[in-house]
């Protein structure tokens, strides 16, 4: 929704504020430290708020220029903008704060650990992770694991950058369950660069046992948590699912924590043939359990 004030254009979408003129963004009453170019980006992308947007289109907006067909810049700045809204977590738990209940949470990957962070807040009726990244404490990093962040961890000056995957690497970590050749169609159309810091601090945090992910795994109020594997998975394999449920029952919490893994899906199991099936479990023993 965009508005006009004495001192110029207000667009708010969901939690978020954006007052271009001022250099202002907030995120549930948060303000957020933005550069000039990503806070163009976040307002271009709110102004066209439950639109599906082309890279091409926002690239014009915002660098206003046609793109070439191996520019990146939008998706470097896109996964930047994400690590922003994903720091202000008292942005998530103020929209939930809203809602006249409990909601539902459920999260995919690094979104699975931050509904962990949810539930550690004690926000939501049921949870539940899709191959989740694991809270700090959780040593468990299979080979595979380690391999498909070596892009990333190759290079710890890096870690405020944003590393694109090779093709490559992106079939071995999204696209095992396919040929070469369409998982490059995949990558072509759906790759975006990965924001170096959010897996330096996840997996510094694993080893550590302590940092920006670490949750009380004996919360007695937490509601019910299901986390959901493929064995196909290179980048959050059974192993790390199972070692997250057995960390949860081991504190001795009195929380329903229960794991389900599905033959053939890999961590791409959200938009992998056959999605339906995981998407009505979820959510049937989500509304079940809550």
């Amino acid at each position: 929704m965009q508005t006009t004030t004495g001192t110029g254009e207000v667009i708010r979408a969901g939690a978020l504020e954006i007052r271009p003129s001022e250099y202002l963004v907030l995120a549930g009453g948060r303000a957020l430290t933005l550069s000039l170019k990503q806070l163009e980006l976040l307002a271009a992308l709110a102004r066209r708020e439950g639109r599906i947007v082309r890279r091409e289109e926002l690239y014009e907006t915002v660098w206003g220029a046609p793109m070439r067909s191996d520019e990146r810049s939008v998706d470097v700045y896109v996964h930047k903008l994400r690590s922003k809204l994903a720091e202000a977590l008292p942005y998530y738990e103020r929209i939930i704060k809203e809602l006249p209940e409990k909601p539902i949470i459920m999260g995919h990957s690094f979104g699975g650990l931050l509904t962990q962070l949810l539930a550690d807040r004690a926000l939501g009726a049921a949870y539940v992770g899709v191959a989740p990244g694991q809270p700090a404490g959780i040593r468990t990093l299979p080979p595979s694991t380690l391999w498909t962040g070596t892009p990333i961890l190759s290079n710890p000056f890096g870690r405020n950058g944003a590393k694109p995957l090779s093709k490559r690497h992106f079939h071995f970590t999204f696209g095992n369950d396919l040929s070469r050749a369409e998982s490059d169609r995949i990558w072509a159309a759906e790759a975006v660069n990965s924001y170096n810091r959010v897996f330096f601090e996840g997996v510094t945090s694993a080893v550590l046992g302590h940092g920006p992910s670490q949750v009380d795994f004996g919360r007695p109020d937490r509601a019910p948590l299901l986390v959901i594997t493929g064995d196909k998975d290179h980048v959050v394999p059974p192993a790390i699912g199972k070692a997250i449920v057995k960390r949860y029952n081991k504190s001795g919490g009195p929380s329903v924590i229960e794991y389900r893994e599905y033959a053939g899906r890999t961590h791409r199991m959200v938009s992998q043939q056959g999605w339906e099936e995981i998407a009505d479990f979820a959510l049937s023993w989500a509304v079940e359990h809550a």
